[in-house]
């Protein structure tokens, strides 16, 4: 069959738009000739990410350095690039290094904290403090829980002196509303104020990065917070959690774990409301995407709030032929970004990749890793980073580079075409799925995950609230977004609005409940009962990962080697007339007879091509 030239040649903005970390005095020329560099080898844009290492004299947002955005942004138009806008010097977002504080003293970051009270003492409380509640302890004794300032910074862009320390502005409070939208001003508005002529062409995004709920807290005991939490808490909650503070700090209250699961679940929602929907319905005003990821890998919740939902997989948290690829919750991250792009009708979706996997990263890993992306629907890859300068200390900030002071800089036109390929095929294209696990706002189960991937059952990622606000579910699935999912695993036990939503599917037998010590062998008999497998490998191999995409009347399946040793196997495939198969590396590729044998490399990735 012949292949499509989208898939062979696609365009450039499928390819990878690293992070571009300004972080030493800038040159226009300098500039210029980078941004050149980068796209003879294959960028197709790039993040401008002010970093540490900034002269002073370009500070955050000041008119010197929004002038060497002007340079890179008018560049980029030029030459037909991308670029995305970093909201935050440096980070985590949402304090504009440290001017929302300045603005406002008031704004600062605040959490609960407790204070254990002696001789029935009334709390001395400091200015700022506020009192929320006094409690009796089972021993007697009494505590108080207050608001007040936390001890709290982000990094900042300028070295104390020569280094190594850096400045470290204070941390705003982004669950007060009034606190984000000072923020907004500062940062979103003057962004629209110098470049708005780019908005929604050149200047496709602005990245939000992983805001903290406590940012970068220098104390421990503390626990995140905001003047009036607690009504806030209540109404998401729907009951009075005042009584239940004391289990935030003691393990002897009735129920401590699961009272600290429900306090974070619902400070995490409203920040949801506080913060990302703030910048959503900015940027959707503005003709803009928001982009960027959330805290945790498996904040799926937030992603609703994002016109690109991103995750990042960055300090050497999923490595090739370690559990980390397959178990934990970052192990959930690229299935959570695109099964949010898939739900919430997007059309991208996004990973930062490799930042923080030190020098000692390598040329297979870094391919090894978007691999592991695309096989759970990866289509916008964000290397971290490429290094504006790697002079003295800035070589040893978060590295590598893996650019063009990376030792295969001479080899990224290679990586950055098998991205575009890759990029090109899960965009705009029908997810061939039949599966789902339900998962909750700030967590996604990977037990169940992990045995699905190993048996090649292709999955996504359903929230609570999709099932409550998105779907239509009758007794043959969940009909959400194009998707129908005939079965629905449970790795937890849902609330009572959503198992009465779900009643049809369970009536049907749909819903296949998941206990963490289930033999991999039940589920899968499950499965197989439920929704037949239309796909079987002889030999089966765990190391396989499958993705179906159809796409411009074509039917492609990406068949990952996820693991170090070759494999040798067949694919059978009822219905299949003609296919080919295709190499994203090399764009070579052959005729392939169905059920004919196979071989994958140690981490290697192929599609095979076919019309039934």
């Amino acid at each position: 069959m012949t292949l499509p030239e989208g898939l062979i040649s696609p365009p450039s903005e499928y390819g990878p738009m690293p992070f571009w970390f300004w972080n030493d005095d800038l040159d226009e020329e300098e500039i210029l000739r980078q941004i050149g560099d980068f796209q003879r080898h294959g960028a197709g844009g790039f993040v401008i990410h002010p970093r540490v290492g900034l002269p002073r004299r370009l500070a955050w947002m000041s008119e010197g350095l929004l002038f060497y955005y002007r340079v890179a942004i008018e560049e980029a138009r030029r030459r037909r690039m991308a670029v995305m806008l970093y909201d935050e010097g440096m980070y985590p977002s949402g304090s504009s290094s440290g001017q929302v504080v300045a603005a406002n003293p008031a704004f600062a970051c605040r959490c609960l904290a407790k204070i254990d009270l002696a001789n029935g003492k009334p709390p001395l409380l400091k200015p700022g403090e506020n009192l929320v509640a006094v409690f009796p302890r089972k021993n007697g004794a009494r505590m108080a829980v207050i608001d007040r300032p936390a001890d709290s910074v982000i990094r900042g862009l300028h070295y104390i002196g020569e280094g190594p320390k850096e400045d470290e502005p204070p941390a705003a409070d982004i669950l007060n509303p009034h606190a984000v939208d000072t923020f907004i001003g500062l940062v979103y508005e003057r962004f629209y104020g110098h470049f708005r002529e780019y908005f929604g062409n050149t200047v496709m995004a602005i990245f939000t990065d992983e805001p903290g709920l406590l940012g970068r807290c220098r104390e421990r005991g503390v626990f995140p917070g905001t003047t009036g939490i607690l009504e806030h808490v209540n109404r998401i909650l729907g009951y009075d959690f005042t009584p239940h503070l004391p289990a935030l700090w003691h393990e002897d209250e009735e129920d401590a774990v699961g009272f600290r699961r429900e306090y974070e679940r619902a400070i995490n929602l409203r920040l949801e409301e506080s913060y990302y929907r703030r910048l959503f319905d900015w940027c959707e005003a503005h003709r803009i995407a928001l982009a960027g990821h959330p805290h945790k890998g498996d904040d799926i919740g937030p992603l609703w709030y994002f016109h690109i939902p991103g995750q990042d997989a960055v300090w050497r948290w999923i490595l090739p032929d370690q559990a980390s690829a397959l178990e934990g919750p970052e192990s959930t991250q690229a299935k959570c970004a695109s099964s949010a792009m898939i739900h919430h009708g997007r059309r991208r979706n996004a990973n930062e990749c490799c930042g923080a996997y030190g020098h000692e990263l390598t040329w297979d890993e870094m391919n090894w890793l978007v691999r592991w992306g695309f096989a759970r629907g990866l289509n916008l890859v964000i290397p971290h980073a490429f290094y504006y300068s790697v002079r003295g200390l800035r070589r040893d900030e978060r590295p590598p580079d893996v650019g063009p002071n990376s030792p295969w800089w001479d080899r990224f036109p290679e990586f950055a075409l098998t991205v575009r390929r890759l990029s090109w095929l899960n965009t705009d294209s029908v997810h061939v799925c039949s599966l789902a696990i339900l998962g909750q706002a700030d967590w996604l189960p990977w037990r169940s995950a992990r045995i699905c991937y190993r048996h090649q059952r292709d999955f996504n990622y359903l929230e609570e609230r999709d099932i409550l606000s998105k779907a239509r579910i009758d007794g043959k699935g969940i009909h959400i977004s194009g998707m129908c999912y005939e079965a629905l695993i449970l790795e937890h036990d849902p609330p009572a609005a959503v198992m009465e939503m779900l009643s049809p599917l369970m009536d049907s037998r749909g819903c296949i409940e998941f206990a963490p010590n289930m033999p991999e062998e039940i589920l899968i008999d499950r499965l197989d009962t439920r929704i037949p497998s239309e796909i079987r490998l002889i030999p089966p191999s765990p190391a396989l990962r499958l993705r179906r995409i159809r796409k411009d009347g074509a039917d492609y399946l990406m068949i990952f080697n996820e693991e170090r040793p070759d494999l040798d196997f067949a694919i059978e495939a009822s219905g299949i007339r003609s296919c080919a198969l295709f190499d994203p590396v090399t764009g070579e590729s052959k005729s392939h007879d169905p059920g004919r044998p196979m071989h994958l490399g140690g981490h290697e990735l192929k599609v095979l091509a076919f019309t039934g």
